[in-house]
């Protein structure tokens, strides 16, 4: 029996006001930092107000001066922000100058988006590329390229990282004597359930496995070390799927992408398949940057340096597997980095040698970029990170 008319008419103020608050709560706005090189006109990480509804970005202005800011990272609160000082010669507190590069620590104000430096610390090796931080929002890991290694960094109550409490130095290299004469640590990332860290290292052609002490920030190689790509591939960053099932790897000299099959028990890794991110019959020179698998998990996104354009994959969410079905221009030269927006419906492309950022909308059925016609101007912008306002 369905409901009375004259019930129905004393529910729906109720039903209006539950909708009202739900409207309200939903954030409405976000953050957005823009990591940049400093050998140009750019000083440091620069902060925009994003409007999640209308796609428009506001410049907030220099949020924080630093030398070469080329990767973020935030802490599960939003409360901090972490970048690496991708730079080779690092002065500690003692004033003792060290060939290494720098992570900071900051403190967000979410409201004017303004960066407080906490503190700054070694990386513990030259030219760190990249920063993440683990589940539990304690410990920053990073990724030195230069020096080939990759170190964890506790992270206190009050934001500030503490000396490293693990630190391992790759060996070995690989077939491009030009490119691969050594270790190159590109990127470092735990996994969902923060038992694992995975490390890609373009000059070994490795991914490797590494398991995470979350109580003590310990790596130590896994019984099952690494999963390989093709010799000088050149592995540079990864993505995880959302079901935890498989890894994808962009393959920086080789353009392609590299699926890995997951075993989450006892962290192994199996390829699957190994795809390119150009379309049929593209003949210039291209390197890959970023890779970024939608919430959705049936959409990846790499980013095309030379190409100037984001691939977009269809994922097989039962075998892992990927098919190329788009190729976006970027809008401007070399992308280096990309980023979706808390709300999955935008995708934000830096353009490092153009001094652009082009914003993207996505579909939301089938993963496609439509340009929206916004561009923000800033000099070698090459990180992009989102982070809620208020």
């Amino acid at each position: 029996m369905g409901m009375k008319p004259r019930f129905l008419l004393k529910l729906l103020p109720i039903l209006l006001v539950a909708l009202t608050a739900a409207a309200q709560l939903a954030p409405s706005h976000c953050l957005v930092y823009v990591g940049t090189y400093t050998d140009g006109s750019s000083k440091g990480i620069y902060a925009y107000d994003f409007d999640l509804v209308s796609g428009k970005a506001s410049p907030l202005g220099l949020a924080a001066e630093s030398a070469n800011p080329s990767f973020l990272a935030a802490s599960p609160t939003d409360k901090f922000l972490y970048a690496v000082n991708e730079v080779n010669t690092f002065k500690d507190s003692s004033g003792a100058t060290k060939h290494t590069g720098a992570v900071s620590a900051y403190e967000i104000d979410r409201k004017t988006g303004k960066l407080k430096l906490l503190n700054q610390l070694s990386s513990e090796g030259a030219g760190p590329a990249y920063i993440s931080i683990d589940k539990s929002g304690k410990y920053a890991l990073v990724a030195n390229y230069d020096g080939g290694s990759v170190a964890v960094f506790p992270i206190a109550a009050d934001g500030k990282l503490e000396a490293a409490s693990s630190f391992v130095q790759h060996k070995g290299s690989s077939v491009n004597k030009e490119r691969q004469e050594a270790p190159h640590a590109h990127a470092i990332e735990v996994t969902a359930d923060n038992r694992f860290a995975l490390a890609a290292d373009l000059g070994l052609d490795k991914l490797l496995v590494y398991r995470f002490d979350a109580a003590h920030g310990k790596l130590t190689p896994n019984a099952a070390p690494f999963g390989r790509v093709a010799p000088g591939a050149g592995p540079r960053h990864l993505a995880f799927h959302p079901a935890g099932k498989y890894v994808f790897v962009t393959n920086e000299m080789a353009s392609t992408v590299t699926s890995f099959a997951w075993d989450a028990t006892d962290g192994m890794l199996r390829e699957v398949q190994t795809v390119s991110t150009l379309p049929k019959g593209y003949k210039g020179e291209n390197d890959t940057a970023e890779i970024m698998v939608h919430p959705n998990g049936r959409v990846l996104y790499v980013s095309n340096r030379g190409r100037n354009s984001i691939a977009t994959f269809s994922i097989n969410p039962e075998l892992g597997t990927l098919m190329l079905v788009d190729d976006t221009p970027t809008g401007g030269k070399i992308p280096r980095n990309f980023n979706l927006d808390p709300t999955a419906k935008w995708l934000f492309a830096a353009n490092q040698d153009s001094g652009d950022i082009f914003i993207f909308r996505i579909d939301a059925k089938t993963g496609r970029l439509t340009p929206t016609g916004e561009t923000l101007k800033v000099d070698k912008p090459v990180a992009i990170l989102f982070v809620r306002s208020r």
